[in-house]
């Protein structure tokens, strides 16, 4: 069957480090237009892609040749331009979180239900083939969890020159990051709703929606740290550690011990685009198993997982539903904080 002919809008980092390649690599999806509301940015991505440019989604949207469509603009703006593209018929694949809010990512959940169309939300945590090894172990091969670590930190001084390294060129626009700044001043905020939107969707991937939270925040001068203890269904507990930023290296992974069995899960720096290393300890077989993985690149994977799912009908993952449990623990957590740590019900 044909590509899923893909139109980004938001020709930002994340697109240019990481959809971009990705999508160049994908089987199964095109990219046939950039959209962004900088003149520079929209114009220089596209030239790399040798592709159209815009800066109006609607007129990139009234393409006759555009099936689909990759939002990679900020939170605040994941409502208004995903249902512009769901109202003009196409599907859309959203960055992580769903939205910025509460409301707005129900009322995106609603609006997506309601067009029958595929909304993919960006948690490319899901299409790592470490992370889904550990989910699919934890499900059946360790019996009910009884406690479960999950921690995630993000390194500071480290993290700009491993990006250089790592990143391709990048086209900047000084204006669009000088106003980025602005929104992203109330630190507390930002850094647990762009960095809870994985954590917490991987809570829910690897251990279902938790019945309940409790939450503290500290901050020592610029770095936050949010410790959350989160109860599961089965009655176990899981302890969630979102660190912005460590003075070390990066730092992600995930412990969970069942009644038969223990998981261990290693995650590297996204950008490196390794599979996570897991581990799998059967305790009835006295036996450790450490899968490897050579198809490793989330972001690749999450773009060949959403065209089929587009082409295929298949059911996206994450999908909306997901998305707005993912925001919704968001809120949670932040809520818990601003009580001095009372449980908060899930």
């Amino acid at each position: 069957m044909s590509d899923v002919r893909i139109g980004l809008v938001g020709a930002g980092r994340i697109a240019q480090a990481a959809h971009l390649p990705a999508l160049a690599r994908a089987e199964g999806a095109t990219l046939v237009a950039v959209c962004d509301a900088s003149a520079a940015l929209a114009a220089g991505v596209a030239a790399r892609y040798g592709v159209p440019a815009y800066t109006s989604a609607e007129e990139m949207l009234a393409r006759g040749d555009l099936d689909a469509v990759l939002v990679a603009v900020p939170d605040r703006l994941h409502l208004p331009v995903s249902a512009e593209a769901l109202r003009a018929g196409k599907h859309v694949l959203v960055e992580k979180p769903l939205a910025g809010t509460p409301a707005d990512a129900e009322e995106l959940a609603r609006l997506a239900a309601d067009s029958g169309l595929v909304l993919q939300v960006g948690a490319m945590k899901r299409h790592d083939p470490g992370v889904a090894h550990a989910a699919e172990a934890i499900r059946t091969s360790i019996g009910r969890v009884t406690s479960a670590s999950i921690w995630y930190r993000v390194m500071g001084a480290l993290r700009p020159p491993i990006e250089a390294t790592l990143f391709p060129a990048l086209v900047v626009d000084q204006e669009v990051r000088r106003a980025e700044a602005a929104y992203k001043a109330d630190r507390e905020r930002y850094l647990l709703t762009t960095h809870g939107a994985h954590v917490l969707d991987g809570l829910r991937y690897l251990l279902g929606q938790p019945t309940d939270v409790t939450a503290r925040m500290a901050a020592v001068g610029e770095d936050y740290t949010w410790h959350v203890l989160a109860g599961l269904r089965d009655g176990g507990l899981a302890h969630v550690e979102i660190t912005a930023y460590v003075h070390a290296e990066y730092s992600e992974g995930a412990d969970v011990y069942g009644e038969r069995g223990h998981v261990r899960l290693r995650t590297h720096f996204p950008f490196t685009l390794l599979a996570s290393d897991v581990e799998v300890h059967d305790e009835d077989a006295g036996r450790s198993t450490r899968p490897v993985f050579g198809d490793s690149n989330a972001y690749e994977r999450q773009i060949e997982a959403f065209a089929r799912s587009v082409r295929d009908g298949l059911p996206p993952n994450p999908d909306a539903a997901d998305g707005l449990a993912a925001v919704r623990l968001i809120q949670a957590v932040a809520e818990s904080v601003s009580r001095g740590g009372a449980r908060v019900t899930t």
